[in-house]
């Protein structure tokens, strides 16, 4: 049997490697903590693992998966998908950015409100616990930021690239996703992302850099009925 890829399902392959020490698990359900990301995985699709999920989730609480299983079992419903793409660097895209500043604690609140504004995907009050996130502050202001999520072996995933409307035109998440690559490849990996597939002007931005399709997939909740 041929042996499943890091990137086919990232969330596993991350919780089960390099994001062990945060990962929670429920018999075969592997989690983050909710404030870090809500994102979570099975260790196999067996229904005694599909038992686990539901008797860990919350009243009302739906699972979040990168790549929701399909079909899915007798007694579970899809409550939201979001058809996205995998991308792939196919050669060294890194670059040093003399103004890209590593974020830290102190600055979540600013990051918070410019994820509020403009949209790049989930983020939390810890998400910063999972990578490097960089930013580019203009007078003061944190015009631009991007980061690592989700860190299969041999693989980063560069998230969160987000500029602020008024910064808009300078260029500033390319040079943000150059300095996150520099750093994934300074450590021998490969950077990876995602991205919604109807998002044709940020694909094409990524393919522009040096990125490549790998393979389509979904991102949506699912729950017990």
């Amino acid at each position: 049997m041929v042996a499943e890829h890091p990137l086919d399902n990232p969330v596993r392959s991350a919780l089960l490697g390099p994001h062990a020490g945060l990962a929670r698990r429920d018999g075969a359900v592997l989690r983050y903590p909710a404030e870090v990301s809500r994102f979570l995985a099975l260790r196999e699709l067996t229904q005694a693992a599909w038992h686990d999920l539901a008797s860990v989730l919350g009243p009302d609480e739906q699972a979040l998966f990168a790549g929701v299983p399909e079909p899915l079992p007798s007694g579970w419903v899809s409550t939201f998908t979001l058809p996205g793409v995998q991308l792939v660097a196919a050669e060294p895209i890194g670059a040093v950015d003399p103004e890209a500043v590593v974020l830290g604690p102190a600055d979540v609140p600013e990051m918070l409100d410019l994820v509020e504004r403009t949209k790049p995907g989930p983020f939390h009050p810890r998400t910063i616990e999972l990578g490097t996130y960089l930013g580019i502050r203009i007078e003061g202001t944190l015009a631009a930021m991007a980061g690592e999520r989700m860190h299969p072996p041999g693989y980063t995933e560069i998230s969160a690239v987000c500029t602020d409307p008024a910064f808009r035109g300078q260029g500033l998440a390319t040079r943000l996703v150059r300095a996150v690559a520099h750093g994934i490849e300074a450590r021998g990996e490969t950077p990876f992302l995602h991205a919604a597939g109807t998002n044709v002007n940020a694909i094409r931005l990524y393919e522009q850099l040096g990125f490549r399709l790998r393979r389509e997939l979904v991102f949506g909740t699912v729950a017990p009925v």
